[in-house]
């Protein structure tokens, strides 16, 4: 007997989400050493100091069970953001409350909606529900076209619409005005997820602040995350605002203890340490300066991006991404999300940006790979 047949045939369908590939993986793989990884959007300084102490404090209490409710880290949220703790729902990670939100608020038969290039767990928790998902086409570089998924939601009566602003993994960015616009033209009826993983890489000038909008909308969900700018990744711990009744929903689905308590306390200490998130702004912003001028200098499209990785286009990129590997650099396929000549690299360290811009050479120079990039550059 075939056990798998046991499970939903919409369960059997999934293709498993695949993570940037590890650095250990790769040694056991090729036999080298020095490998530079700048594949999973990962903050190349660490975390803050102060996040670290408090995980060695909270290692002492590690034979107790984590608090359940997250009462200090949903006090820490709610000072931040001036909002009822009974708003905030803790996740293992960002990636959890998508699934909690897919889990409290989708059944077989609903629809939910998102943008063609955007993270690929909208559409996998959409589908390990049993319900549809509806990709639209992103007709403007890469990014989402807010009118024609308003068109979409509401011809296709979906019940839940997924944005990512900046977007995995394209970069791309939505403006206040334009969410805005959305939001006050969209049916109160379809909650909308606003995934704002990367929100601390934008620049001032871009940063609004979308936590008032819950108050105009009660439709509204937003999901951040500490694996990033907060370089908490490897503890998985996220959180999302939204108003009391939706949390409840989501809390009746999550497991009782999906934030352990290191990770608590780490983000309780990380949250608070502002002069780390913006050392390490300042050095993605350098970093992307760093790399976007390689790309130029070497004669690579790359997407815009305000994220802390940016993606480029290069010829056979999955030998290229191959030969990278080859040579200690592992960046990240985006074929999966229908840009099979793109690869994304993570924004590193200056001296992990310049390995990778050498080693990016010498796949397009040096390799039969790309001989037609080679005689390009050289007219």
């Amino acid at each position: 007997m075939n056990y798998s047949e046991l499970a939903p045939p919409y369960i059997r369908a999934i293709a498993p989400y695949q993570p940037g590939k590890p650095i250990a993986e790769l040694e056991r793989e090729l036999g080298i050493s020095g490998i530079i990884k700048l594949a999973s959007n990962e903050n190349p300084l660490g975390a803050s100091p102060l996040a670290i102490a408090a995980m060695h404090a909270a290692i002492n209490d590690i034979a107790r069970y984590p608090d359940g409710n997250g009462f200090e880290l949903k006090s820490a949220l709610s000072a931040r953001y001036k909002i009822d703790p009974a708003c905030i729902v803790l996740g293992n990670g960002s990636n959890d409350l998508l699934e909690l939100a897919a889990r409290a608020f989708l059944a077989p038969g609903d629809k939910a909606l998102y943008a063609a290039h955007a993270f690929a767990v909208y559409a996998l928790a959409t589908q390990a529900v049993g319900a549809t998902g509806i990709s639209v086409p992103a007709t403007k570089n890469f990014g989402h076209d807010l009118p024609a998924m308003l068109h979409a939601a509401v011809q296709q009566k979906v019940k839940m619409v997924f944005i990512a602003n900046p977007n995995n993994p394209t970069g791309t960015f939505l403006s206040a005005a334009e969410l805005l616009q959305f939001m006050r033209a969209l049916p109160p009826n379809i909650l909308v997820v606003l995934d704002e993983a990367y929100n601390e890489y934008l620049p001032e000038n871009l940063r609004y602040d979308a936590v008032q909008w819950l108050a105009e909308f009660p439709n509204l969900l937003i999901s951040r995350t500490f694996s990033k700018a907060y370089g908490l990744a490897g503890l998985r711990v996220g959180y999302a605002l939204m108003q009391a009744e939706v949390a409840d929903m989501l809390n009746r689905v999550r497991q009782p203890f999906n934030v352990n308590s290191v990770a608590q306390a780490a983000a309780v200490a990380a949250l608070g340490d502002l002069d780390f998130v913006r050392q390490t702004c300042e050095m993605n912003q350098r970093g992307m300066a760093q790399v976007t001028q390689g790309f130029k200098k070497l004669g690579l499209e790359f997407i815009p991006s305000l994220g802390n990785f940016v993606c480029f286009k290069i010829a056979n990129a999955h030998q290229s991404y191959r030969r990278l590997l080859e040579l200690g650099i592992i960046v990240r396929p985006v074929a999966n999300y229908d840009m099979p000549d793109y690869l994304r690299v993570s924004i590193g360290l200056e001296s992990e940006n310049e390995k990778f811009l050498s080693a990016l050479a010498q796949v397009l120079f040096q390799f039969p790979i790309n001989k037609e990039h080679k005689a390009a550059t050289m007219r």
